[in-house]
């Protein structure tokens, strides 16, 4: 299997596997007539179940260097997170809440952390931190939670995630998705969990953080060649403001580059040919699939 293969196959980079050659001696493909790198497909699979335990939080290093035996090993301890239920997310959600309320900064930190490794990052967004998060808002919005609490929780959890980002292998996958907010947009949070789960799934994502004028959009979109501009909108968002946003940057993007919205703010907006509205996380993983699937003659059309 060639190595741009391998890059479909496992959602692991060109670039992080030559990097994880030569700094941890694997993979270690052959090379064919011309000098193109050859993978085994026993060393494929050991890719594939790599990038999954990665996703959990473990680091390259450990794994390019473990044996057989023990690679076996943390594959077994990294099979827990499927086995994760409903009960465990909600008790978690009540802990944090219970954490928040008790300003035990140390602990709700361990308790973040814990959840995180236990159900792999992908889920510890879907299943934790998406429903944490109405439940805060919900707690401030009837006055349970002061406005520093719920500041706490999110710097907790943008901290969190910012760090989670960094210890993902260096993507170089398609697409390139340019993640930003537009201007009076100013919530982070949504933008975080969405590179997160992009990232993971091998996309390359280009993020220019909240609040970026729709004409530097446009700019920063060529500059870094993206095939995907993806906002974000939040419940906050002014929604009268919301259809006509969409539709000026639409216009003012080349017809290649497809338009994401996303958000609760993404209910406001309408579908049209190259907008395409993400009101929750999965429709965002679904819509990468989609994309990955469609055939680019299609795609920019």
């Amino acid at each position: 299997m060639n190595i741009s293969a391998v890059e479909r196959d496992t959602g692991l980079g060109k670039d992080t596997l030559r990097v994880w050659e030569r700094r941890y001696g694997f993979p270690q493909p052959t090379r064919d007539e011309h000098g193109e790198r050859l993978y085994p497909a026993e060393q494929v699979e050991r890719l594939r179940m790599m990038k999954r335990l990665i996703d959990q939080g473990l680091r390259p290093g450990r794994l390019c260097a473990a044996s057989e035996e023990e690679f076996a090993t943390l594959c077994n301890a990294g099979a827990s997170p499927a086995r994760s239920d409903p009960g465990q997310h909600e008790a978690v959600i009540g802990q944090t809440i219970a954490l928040v309320k008790a300003n035990d900064l140390a602990a709700l930190r361990r308790l973040l952390k814990q959840a995180m490794m236990r159900l792999g990052l992908q889920r510890f967004i879907i299943d934790v931190v998406a429903p944490l998060n109405d439940a805060v808002g919900e707690a401030w919005m009837s006055g349970a939670f002061e406005v520093f609490e719920e500041h706490l929780y999110s710097e907790q959890i943008k901290s969190l995630l910012r760090q989670a980002i960094g210890n993902l292998p260096a993507a170089g996958g398609t697409p390139r998705i340019l993640l930003t907010t537009p201007p009076d947009e100013q919530h982070v949070l949504g933008l975080l969990m969405v590179e997160a789960l992009l990232a993971l799934e091998g996309a390359t994502c280009i993020s220019l953080g909240t609040q970026t004028p729709l004409v530097d959009i446009e700019m920063a979109a060529r500059a870094h060649q993206a095939n995907i501009v993806a906002i974000s909108l939040s419940a906050a968002f002014p929604a009268r403001q919301v259809g006509a946003l969409v539709s000026q940057l639409r216009q003012m993007l080349p017809t290649a580059i497809d338009l994401w919205v996303g958000g609760a703010g993404a209910q406001r907006a309408t579908a049209a040919t190259g907008i395409v509205l993400l009101p929750t996380l999965q429709a965002t993983l679904d819509a990468l699939e989609g994309w990955r699937n469609e055939p680019a003659r299609v795609r920019h059309s």
